[in-house]
């Protein structure tokens, strides 16, 4: 007895399983949105995993480093699309979506992870509601804003932020006079506002100050240096009006900020720099360097990220043409015994002022006997706390405030 064939499927019964014209555009319209998102994402995670790769490691580690949950919800984002694409017919297409962006998704999530372990290594107190929304510097207005000097026809100005309340038996409290970053040719004081305004909510007074910067026809590799040195006396001078601990006021800086505050601070500290006019100011306490060059004339033959025309810039031409100017404003010319306790924070993927130079750096202050602390944040690139929320932002503020209070 023969077993009864399955009757063929109408024409209708056809008609109703293939989709409509609408819904295959729906389909491959929403594979093409999860294929952009699973490119973007991955090429952003790729980067920031293998920075040695060309153009994605570059951008990867400053997306992904700054931003990893926000590109595990983008993941997110397109592997539900990828779903939705292989649910509606397109199998292999949707598949390989679904992989690439739940890949891409786990991967950012580890990167963030491995930023939660330093940040609790630190012992700081992450606001996940910063982490998520705080994508730039946040609004900060300063107690006061000075001019702390007149130089070459421009007023030189200081913004104060301060504590609300004295956080010493005192009555004083700790301060740090912070340079802006920017090549030495360009920004101002207002982009140190968020970390100003957080160490004064800790109980450290921040001024940012602004600095002469450089032109093409002016180069500022003799008076920058000279603009941190009258600020930093202009607060001395000031402190018991602002309730500032006159011997706890530290100088410190970000990139080419960074750079100056070092090369200042140290040559105020062994007496090879003076005050353009007026007496010179005490040293300050201690030094702070975040992601700074340590050696102008390294920053110019690397060539990185504009290292080489800011190089120029600041010093008039190039380490041929002048030797003695590359050679005076370099940190590492400076390092000496006696120096005050320096603090090198820097990213692990840090292009411009590579890890590899704060270690050389670091090594050559503690031969000499500095008190010395470098810290490297995971899957940071240059100006890593541009993100003012991020992980390695909020880290790095409480390894700036832990430094100015110990």
């Amino acid at each position: 007895m023969s077993t009864p064939q399955p009757a063929a499927p109408t024409r209708s019964a056809r008609r109703q399983a293939r989709p409509g014209p609408v819904r295959r555009i729906l389909r491959v319209v929403l594979a093409l949105i999860a294929s952009l998102i699973a490119f973007l994402d991955g090429a952003i995670v790729l980067g920031a995993w293998i920075p040695a790769i060309p153009k994605v490691g570059v951008i990867g580690p400053v997306l992904g480093g700054q931003y990893p949950f926000h590109i595990a919800l983008l993941a997110l984002v397109g592997l539900g699309l990828g779903v939705l694409a292989w649910r509606s017919g397109l199998v292999h297409w949707g598949r390989t979506l679904t992989a690439l962006t739940a890949v891409s998704a786990a991967f950012a999530l580890v990167i963030g992870a491995v930023q939660y372990a330093t940040a609790s290594k630190e012992h700081t107190r992450i606001s996940f509601g910063e982490v998520i929304t705080q994508l730039a510097y946040p609004d900060a207005v300063p107690d006061d804003s000075p001019t702390y000097a007149k130089r070459d026809g421009e007023k030189l100005k200081a913004d104060l932020y301060l504590p609300k309340a004295a956080q010493t038996r005192s009555g004083k409290v700790p301060a740090i006079v912070l340079a802006h970053a920017g090549g030495f040719h360009t920004f101002d004081k207002s982009d140190l506002r968020g970390t100003a305004r957080w160490l004064a909510d800790h109980g450290v007074a921040a001024i940012a100050v602004d600095y002469r910067l450089a032109r093409p026809d002016r180069p500022t590799w003799d008076k920058a240096p000279q603009d941190l040195v009258t600020a930093l006396r202009w607060t001395e001078d000031h402190a018991g009006h602002y309730g500032i601990d006159p011997n706890r006021i530290s100088l410190g800086g970000m990139s080419a900020g960074g750079t100056l505050a070092l090369d200042a601070a140290w040559r105020l500290k062994n007496g090879t720099i003076k005050a353009g006019d007026g007496r010179a100011p005490e040293p300050p306490h201690s030094v702070v360097g975040f992601y700074p060059g340590t050696d102008v004339t390294g920053m110019w033959q690397r060539d990185v990220a504009g290292t080489r025309r800011a190089a120029e810039l600041f010093t008039g031409g190039t380490p041929e043409q002048h030797p003695d100017r590359y050679h005076a404003v370099s940190p590492t010319t400076h390092v000496t015994a006696g120096l005050q306790p320096t603090l090198l924070v820097v990213g692990d993927r840090d292009r411009s002022a590579s890890p590899t130079t704060i270690d050389d750096l670091a090594d050559a202050l503690r031969a000499e006997g500095v008190d010395t602390t470098v810290k490297k944040l995971p899957f940071a690139e240059h100006a890593f706390d541009d993100a003012y929320g991020s992980l390695t932002s909020q880290t790095s503020r409480q390894i700036l405030l832990d430094f100015l209070t110990r």
